[in-house]
């Protein structure tokens, strides 16, 4: 089901890069009695999971972005706000995000699931009876879609939402090289260009890590780089097998999606039909909004993070009744 959003934007954020930027600029107050724990692999590698104050209740996953962390600005708004409903928030980094590099030569990538099951695995057999809910931005909406699409009835989870999903890979890395979008390509390229020069310093890579600073661009990046590190033939292949899009009509779970027609990390080709989801997926679309933001409010000083309220409502029906 499609819907249309409630969000309305701030007057004073006008457009979508104005959307997108403005949150990253602030510092929000960090969520209540923050503890970390690292979760061994079976692999013989680790993952940094980061756990709210509250000691029982209801457990929300949050995935981040890429190459985002619980330093994020949407980390400690949600989490904050999982907290005051009474639930822990369990921050889950990717591999290699924690501020600490992974042991294995992998790391995460837009379709790694494995990870995000074994946590799951985890939990349900520290406490089978609890409920267990997800919240995925960007890529980890990405990651967290295409697992509800992977397992079905099997996910694991009660209830999920995620916020400016990347459905397409391949119409995302194309949108990134046009326009201001290219800012954000920069930006983002530029970080894992710098975190896999300093990884591979003094170990073998599966590629030439003199050429990285060549690979600026996801085409590129993704093609020699992730491609490799990862198993897929080349860049092509990684976006076909990992774009959440054709995952969505098979979850199971009741899931809400969050999208902004405007999102500059892709275009309108990538937002998937009615068609394409399941009875269990609602795709609440807004005209605006941006990546990851959905700021409103009256004025700067008033501003109104609306993802911080709209997410756990979706989630609050299914975690505190059983039921929406």
């Amino acid at each position: 089901m499609i819907t249309r959003s409630a969000f309305k934007p701030a007057w004073w954020l006008p457009g979508a890069h104005a959307q997108t930027i403005w949150p990253g600029l602030l510092h929000f107050s960090p969520a209540p009695g923050l503890a970390w724990e690292r979760l061994e692999l079976p692999d013989d590698d680790f993952i940094d999971l980061v756990w709210t104050g509250n000691q029982a209740g209801p457990i929300v996953i949050v995935l981040h972005g890429l190459e985002g962390s619980v330093h994020s600005h949407y980390a400690m708004g949600i989490l904050s706000a999982i907290h005051a409903c009474g639930w822990r928030g369990v921050f889950m980094h990717f591999r290699g995000c924690s501020g600490e590099h992974n042991r294995q030569a992998r790391g995460y990538h837009s379709g790694e699931t494995g990870d995000l099951r074994f946590l799951l695995r985890t939990l349900r057999n520290r406490e089978p009876w609890e409920k267990i809910s997800a919240i995925g931005f960007s890529l980890g909406g990405n990651v967290l879609l295409k697992y509800l699409g992977e397992y079905g009835n099997a996910a694991m989870l009660d209830a999920t939402a995620a916020v400016s999903v990347p459905f397409d890979l391949s119409i995302g890395a194309d949108r990134l090289e046009r326009g201001f979008s290219r800012f954000y390509q920069h930006y983002l390229i530029t970080r894992l260009q710098t975190r896999m020069q300093d990884k591979f310093r003094h170990r073998k890579a599966p590629f030439p890590v003199e050429n990285l600073r060549q690979w600026n661009t996801f085409r590129l990046f993704d093609h020699h780089v992730t491609a490799r590190l990862h198993g897929f033939k080349d860049g092509d292949t990684y976006y076909a097998e990992c774009s959440s899009r054709p995952f969505l009509k098979h979850i199971t779970v009741p899931t809400l999606i969050v999208h902004a027609r405007d999102d500059p990390f892709m275009t309108q080709a990538a937002i998937p039909d009615a068609s394409e989801l399941s009875g269990s997926v609602t795709l609440e679309l807004s005209e605006s909004g941006g990546h990851v933001g959905f700021i409103g409010g009256d004025y700067p000083w008033q501003a109104e993070y609306w993802l911080y309220r709209r997410l756990p409502q979706f989630l609050q029906g299914y975690l505190d009744t059983g039921e929406n």
